[in-house]
């Protein structure tokens, strides 16, 4: 299969180097750096499941430059992601499907204000892994996993091409036919551990140990939840309490990009997580006074260190 992977950092280069590996022709958009250093020496990742490593050159500046491909999976920042809609819409068209491993659930709305709803697959990824320095990815935990499926009766073919090529390549792979519910339940996890580790600045084992903190995780995570239901998703009533067991289950020193993003002076996925509850919430008349909370506190990160005037 030809892919195109946009955005070459942990979640893009992981898995888009796991698909070159088992023989698929994949080629990264990177920038900078990174993306010198894949072209010269290929992009190496380190993982506990084996260190492997893509050929040199796999690598463009701009999407622009990209040859024909089957399928696009879209792996950068949130905040790229109506620019990369956009680019992908001059360059491809009609041409490729589209399957985004982003963070929440505005990156497919997004997508389909700029490409045709039948190119869009559903999909969300699970696994922890980070650019260690340029041309490498560093993979945390034994956990990847990727869960794709079709929003339209068009999609399940390629759906179920993209599941066999994805399982080939030694990823942990599933096909759901409730994608929309699949990317809700990532969703709620997703704001709870970004919030929580982002606004306590503490990994998930003392946020899970500490009483106050622990209802903080969890009174975030049912906020989500209800926003998610009154959305159309069709999450159970306990989803917050099952979610937090699973959060008991986690290695204590788990973090979040937001959090990682934080300690390190970066831009924030704030507007699309806990900031994008708020919005959503607003819309449906739904109180989320611990999401709005956390939305205030980080704000002033939102872009980076702050500078005062």
């Amino acid at each position: 299969m030809r892919i195109a992977v946009i955005g070459a950092g942990g979640v893009g280069g992981y898995f888009g180097a796991r698909l070159a590996a088992a023989g698929n022709e994949v080629t990264f958009v990177a920038r900078g750096p990174h993306l010198e250093a894949i072209r010269r020496s290929g992009l190496l990742v380190r993982s506990p499941l084996g260190d492997f490593r893509t050929a040199p050159g796999s690598a463009v500046g701009s999407i622009s430059e990209l040859g024909p491909a089957d399928l696009v999976l879209v792996a950068v920042k949130l905040w790229d992601t109506e620019d990369v809609a956009a680019q992908l819409r001059s360059s491809f068209g009609h041409k490729a499907h589209v399957l985004s491993l982003q963070n929440g659930v505005h990156k497919d709305i997004i997508l389909r204000r700029h490409l045709p709803e039948e190119l869009v697959l559903g999909g969300t990824c699970f696994i922890s892994a980070f650019i260690e320095e340029p041309g490498v990815v560093v993979h945390n935990n034994a956990l990847q996993k990727i869960v794709l499926g079709p929003y339209h009766q068009s999609q399940i073919r390629v759906s179920q091409a993209m599941l066999t090529t994805c399982l080939d390549a030694g990823i942990d792979t599933a096909l759901s036919h409730n994608i929309q519910k699949v990317v809700w339940e990532k969703f709620v996890f997703l704001v709870g551990l970004s919030a929580a580790t982002a606004a306590v600045r503490q990994p998930i084992g003392v946020i899970r140990s500490n009483p106050r903190t622990r209802v903080l995780l969890r009174e975030i995570m049912a906020e989500v939840t209800e926003v998610a239901r009154a959305s159309g998703a069709k999450l159970d009533d306990d989803f917050a309490d099952a979610q937090l067991d699973f959060c008991d289950t986690l290695p204590e020193k788990m973090t979040s990009s937001m959090h990682n993003d934080l300690e390190k002076g970066n831009r924030l996925e704030l507007p699309w997580l806990s900031g994008g509850v708020v919005d959503l919430a607003r819309e449906l008349d739904i109180p989320v006074p611990r999401n709005q909370s956390v939305a205030d506190i980080l704000s002033p990160y939102t872009n980076g260190v702050p500078v005062a005037d």
